[in-house]
C-alpha cells in the first residue's frame, strides 16, 4: 500500500515539473456558427429567418441583434428647368445670410426708407386748374419721347387712310385744333412768358386765310345762336342726383392747392410740336398723343357736324395732356405691378387678383382721370369762343353711339355719359368757362386761368 502511494506521489511531482516548463498552447477557436438567411417584409415588420436549402434541417439561431433607429436623410434641394426635362440637384449655400444680421437689416431698410420718400416727394406735380397732386416717374422729355414714337407708328400704319393737309375736312380740323391750341396757350401765358409764341408756326398757313376763317366763323355764330337757348334750358333743368358727387374732389383739391400756394406743372409743354391729321375712318374717336399729336378720325366728323361739338371732343383730349395722364396711368400701372407680386406670395391666385386690381384701382383712376379731363376741357372750349354749354349735350350724344350703359360707372375706363354729362351742367367749372367765353366773344383777352 505504502509502495502504490509513493509512486503516485513521485509521478505526480514529475508531472507537475514538466507541465511548468512547457508552454500551454491556446485552446482552438470554436467553429463559426452556420451562416443564417433573413428578410425584411413591409407587411411583417420583424426579421424572418429562412433556409437555402429545402432538404437542409432548420438550425436553431437566435434573433439578429436589434438595428439602430434609421437617421433622416440629409436634406436634397432641387428644381426642375423647362429647358432641360429632368430635376436638377443642387447644394444649398451655407452660412447666414444678410438680413439674418440685425444691423445691417436695419440700415438696408432706413437707406430704402429714405430714397423712396425722396423718389416720390421728388417727383410729385401738380395738375393745372385742379391742383391735384400725383406721383410721376417718367420725365418730360421721355413721355414726350413715347408720344412721338407712337404717333409715327400710327402714321405709318395709317398712312393710305391720312387726309391730305389741303382736304377741306384736314383743314376744318386744323382750323379747330388750332384754337384749342392757342387757348392752352393763353391760359399758361401767366407762367411762361416765353414758351409759346403768339400763333403756333404748325396753323400759321391756314388760320392766316381770311376767307376760311371767316367762313369758319360765321358757322360758328349760326350753331351758337340755335344752340345757346337748348344748352340754357337743359341745364336749368338738370337734377342732382346722389351719383353726381364724384367731381366734389375738384373743388376739394382745388382749395387746398390754393391754400398751400401750389404752383402747377406746365414744363411739358414748353416747345412742343403740335401736328394733326385726320385719318379716314369710321371710327368714332380722336386722341392727343404726348407731345402735342392729335389725330382724328373721319367717324367723328360724320357724327359731330358742328365745329363746337368737334372742339368739345378735341379739348377733352388736350386736357389729357396737359393733366400728363398718360404718364400717370404708366407710373400707377407699375405700383399696381408691384402690389400685385407682394400679394401673390401670400395668396396665389393671379386671376382673381389681377382682375381685383382692375375693378378697385385701375378703373377708378381711369374714370378720375376722364373727369378731370372734362373739366380741363371745358375752360378750354371756353377761352377757344366755343360755347361751353354745348359740351353735355356731346357726351350724352357720344354715349348713344357707343351704347352706354350704367354699369360704365364701375365697369368702364369711362364715366357714363350721362354721369358726365350732369356734372358739366352742375359743376362751378361751368360758370368759369362761361365766364370764358363772354370775355373771348366781347374782344377781352384771357390769360394764366389754368
Amino acid at each position: 500500500m505504502n509502495y502504490f502511494q509513493n509512486t503516485r506521489s513521485v509521478l505526480s511531482r514529475l508531472l507537475r515539473h514538466r507541465s511548468t516548463g512547457c508552454p500551454r498552447l491556446p485552446p482552438p477557436p470554436p467553429p463559426p456558427p452556420p451562416p443564417r438567411y433573413f428578410f425584411s417584409s413591409s407587411r411583417r415588420p420583424e426579421v424572418v429567418n429562412y433556409g437555402r436549402g429545402l432538404l437542409r434541417p432548420k438550425a436553431a439561431v437566435c434573433p439578429p441583434p436589434p438595428r439602430p433607429p434609421a437617421q433622416a436623410p440629409p436634406a436634397r434641394y432641387f428644381y426642375t428647368s423647362p429647358q432641360r426635362q429632368k430635376v436638377i440637384h443642387f447644394n444649398r449655400r451655407r452660412g447666414s445670410r444678410w438680413y439674418h444680421d440685425q444691423r445691417k437689416l436695419t440700415a438696408v431698410v432706413i437707406i430704402s426708407g429714405g430714397a423712396a420718400v425722396a423718389v416720390y416727394f421728388g417727383n410729385l406735380e401738380t395738375v393745372p386748374y385742379t391742383n391735384r397732386t400725383h406721383l410721376i416717374l417718367l420725365s418730360p422729355p421721355l413721355e414726350r419721347q413715347l408720344g412721338e414714337s407712337q404717333f409715327a407708328g400710327l402714321k405709318k400704319q395709317l398712312a393710305p387712310k391720312i387726309l391730305p393737309p389741303l382736304h377741306p375736312e384736314s383743314i376744318r380740323v386744323r382750323l379747330i385744333a388750332s384754337e384749342i391750341v392757342r387757348a392752352v396757350h393763353r391760359g399758361l401765358a401767366g407762367r411762361h412768358h416765353d414758351a409759346f409764341a403768339a400763333d403756333d408756326a404748325s396753323y400759321g398757313d391756314i388760320s392766316t386765310d381770311i376767307v376760311i376763317k371767316n367762313h369758319e366763323a360765321d358757322a360758328e355764330d349760326v350753331m351758337l345762336s340755335r344752340s345757346r337757348g337748348k344748352n340754357a334750358s337743359m341745364a336749368a333743368s338738370a337734377q342732382r342726383d346722389e351719383e353726381v358727387l364724384d367731381d366734389r374732389w375738384v373743388t376739394e383739391s382745388r382749395n387746398r392747392g390754393k391754400a398751400r400756394g401750389a404752383q402747377p406743372q406746365t414744363n411739358h409743354l414748353d416747345g412742343l410740336n403740335w401736328e394733326v391729321i385726320v385719318v379716314r375712318d369710321d371710327l368714332v374717336n380722336a386722341m392727343c398723343l404726348p407731345g402735342g399729336k392729335i389725330i382724328v378720325f373721319t367717324g367723328l366728323l360724320s357724327h359731330f357736324k358742328t365745329d363746337a361739338e368737334i372742339a368739345t371732343v378735341l379739348a377733352h383730349e388736350v386736357g389729357h395732356a396737359i393733366a400728363r395722364h398718360s404718364a400717370e396711368m404708366i407710373t400707377k400701372n407699375m405700383w399696381f405691378w408691384i402690389l400685385q407680386i407682394i400679394i401673390l406670395q401670400f395668396i396665389y391666385m393671379p386671376d382673381v387678383i389681377n382682375a381685383m386690381s382692375t375693378l378697385l384701382l385701375r378703373l377708378p383712376f381711369s374714370r378720375r382721370m376722364e373727369i378731370e379731363s372734362d373739366h380741363i376741357g371745358l375752360l378750354l372750349l371756353g377761352a377757344a369762343g366755343y360755347d361751353p354749354r354745348i359740351a353735355p349735350s356731346v357726351y350724352e350724344k357720344l354715349g348713344k353711339i357707343a351704347g352706354d350703359s350704367a354699369l360704365s360707372n364701375y365697369l368702364s375706363t369711362h364715366p357714363s355719359s350721362k354721369k358726365r354729362a350732369q356734372l358739366l351742367r352742375q359743376a362751378k367749372v361751368m360758370d368759369e368757362a362761361l365766364e370764358l367765353y363772354r370775355e373771348v366773344t366781347s374782344g377781352q383777352g384771357t390769360e394764366g386761368f389754368l
